[in-house]
Formats: structure tokens, C-alpha cells, sequence
């Protein structure tokens, strides 16, 4: 994640030379953005972000705001630990060691934890949940289609973040006698389904909405080569129908590791010329993008029109009726 642009918390406005009606006339003009009550970032700063940057920005502002030590957790912990999550407009989540329901008050949503076996960590100054369990709150809390993403991507070392891989042994340890027993069942069952193989969140995303629309299990990452050598390594690949599934995120023609030099451009270029190598192997190939995944039932759509095989029509039931 690119550096954060610094905050201005309207109490210290004093020390940048500004009266409260100066304050309010840079944020009317955009050159100011007001974040939450008191907090305020450059404007243009602001809307260069990601959104998942500028919730990471909301947690640091919300942070910088409570007087008393604060725990984030769930997905305001995964994006302080860089662990991605599905969605956007998310509220900032805290903890509550009070047994009250929880409640949510200034922008902040608070969940109950009990103290016992918490562990907590400092992470970017800011007081976390650790990372086992942030991604097993995710999995305990949310539908199973959006907690894939954030177990597949602790499965993998975070070389970014020089963070090692956790494994699916810890993930299970982990949950204890913390959660009731509803919870623990839907956890095991996203911990059994996750797969460090998945190469991003949308990868993820795709494969449990996959598995839910009881498609056969495709393989991840296979190798495809030609006469001309290697052409690849496929998102997905269900060898029965000879059907490739690819998800086009944006980083494949936006981020530098993607490009490798080339323009944005030249690497459309280069992916249409690999989709035709092939196509001329016999094999159909259907693509998707975010827009996609988040239509209910579009990507279900296009993978029936490929071809692509079901599971066996009773374990589909089965499988789609576990609670998520």
C-alpha cells in the first residue's frame, strides 16, 4: 500500500494557522476532505486513493480520535495487517470487552470479545487484533463467499509486509472454545476451502461463488503449453469441458509487477495474443471482471454457457445449502 497522506485533526488547526471558518472553506473548494468529526486529509490526495486506501485512512482517523486505547478487529484489523477483503463502504470495526450487544457510535461499529485469550497487537501504531484472529472473526462473521479471500491470502507469505504463511493447523487452533458452535462449524468449513494457491481477492471471491453454484472444482493455476513452449498459467481450468476461466482484475494492466515494462496498452495486446494460443488448443476460454462477480449470478451464467461441468446434483444441494 502507497504511503498514507497525513491527517489534520481540526484540534490542532491552530498549530497549521487556521480558524474554523478557513477550515471550512478549503473543504467546501475540495482542497480539504473531511474524513469523520475533527478529521480532515488533502482533498486531492483524497480521491487519488483506492477505496480500500481510504478505508485504511478511516481506521488511522478514527484511531487518532478516541481517547481511550482502542482495539480494531475484523475488517479494520485485515486492512492495518494488509489482508484483503470483499466490498466497499464498510464501517470502521472495534472491539468491546463489555458484554452490553455492542453498538456503534461515531462511524464505529463495536463488536463483544470476551478478554480471555485475546491477542492484540501494535501494528502501524495502531492496536490490532492479531492476524489468526482477524481472519477468524471474518470467517465466524461474514458470508462464507467474502471470508475466502482474506484465509487465502494468510495462507501465503506476505513478502510485502515480510509476514510468514499461517497454516491451515494454527487457523483451526485458533478457534478454540471462543466461538459458539454455529460459528466454529462455518469457519471450519471456510478454513477446509481455502487454497493459498488463489493468486488475489477476486481469484477467491470467484472460486466460492463457484463452489456455491455447484460447479465442479476447477484446478487453479494450471500450466498450459503449445508448440511454441509455455503459454501460461490459467486462473482456472476444468479439464473435463476444456474450459479456462481467467478473472481480469485491474492490477493486470495497471500495477508495474504486472506490466514488467510494458504499457498498459501493449499488455491488452499481449493477453489477447495468449487467449488466442489457446483457443487454438481446443479449449474455450471465458473471462470476467469485479463488474461481474458482484451481479448476482452473472459469473454462474457464463460458466453454464461454457460448458462447465456441475458436481454430482445432490452434493450441490448439499453444499449450497451450508450456512455462509
Amino acid at each position: 500500500m502507497p504511503d498514507l497522506p497525513p491527517l489534520l485533526l481540526s484540534r490542532d488547526r491552530i498549530l497549521h494557522g487556521l480558524t474554523p471558518n478557513e477550515l471550512a472553506k478549503r473543504v467546501r473548494a475540495g482542497a480539504l476532505v473531511r474524513i469523520r468529526h475533527g478529521v480532515y486529509t488533502n482533498g486531492v490526495a483524497w480521491r487519488a486513493l483506492k477505496p480500500w486506501e481510504q478505508y485504511r485512512l478511516r481506521v488511522q482517523a478514527a484511531a487518532e480520535t478516541f481517547e481511550k486505547p482502542t482495539v480494531f478487529a475484523r475488517r479494520s484489523a485485515a486492512s492495518v495487517w494488509g489482508i484483503p477483503t470483499i466490498g466497499q463502504h464498510h464501517p470502521v470495526e472495534a472491539l468491546t470487552l463489555k458484554n452490553d450487544g455492542g453498538r456503534s457510535r461515531a462511524g464505529v461499529s463495536r463488536h463483544f470479545a470476551a478478554p480471555a485469550g485475546l491477542s492484540l497487537v501494535r501494528r502501524e501504531g495502531i492496536l490490532v487484533t492479531d492476524r489468526i484472529r482477524t481472519v477468524l472473526d471474518l470467517a465466524a462473521f461474514i458470508p462464507f463467499t467474502e471470508a475466502v479471500a482474506p484465509l487465502d491470502h494468510v495462507l501465503r507469505p506476505d513478502g510485502a509486509r515480510r509476514l510468514p504463511a499461517v497454516t491451515k493447523a494454527e487457523l483451526e487452533a485458533g478457534i478454540g472454545s471462543i466461538y459458539g458452535a454455529a460459528a466454529g462449524r462455518r469457519m471450519r468449513a471456510a478454513i477446509a476451502f481455502a487454497d493459498p494457491a488463489s493468486g488475489s481477492a477476486g481469484e477467491s471471491l470467484s472460486r466460492a461463488l463457484i463452489h456455491l453454484a455447484g460447479f465442479e472444482a476447477p484446478v487453479l493455476q494450471h500450466q498450459i503449453s503449445d508448440a511454441a513452449g509455455l503459454v501460461g498459467y490459467m486462473d482456472f481450468y476444468w479439464k473435463r469441458s476444456k474450459v479456462v476461466g481467467e478473472f481480469d482484475g485491474e492490477e493486470k494492466y495497471v500495477k508495474p509487477e504486472y506490466l514488467k515494462g510494458k504499457t498498459a496498452s501493449q499488455a491488452v495486446v499481449m493477453e489477447k495474443k495468449r487467449e488466442n494460443r489457446i483457443r487454438a488448443l481446443g479449449i474455450n476460454v471465458v473471462r470476467w471482471d469485479w463488474a461481474d462477480l458482484m451481479q448476482a449470478g452473472t459469473l454462474e451464467r457464463m460458466l453454464a454457457a461454457a460448458g462447465v461441468p456441475r458436481r454430482r446434483t445432490r452434493s450441490a444441494v448439499t453444499d449450497a445449502q451450508t450456512p455462509h
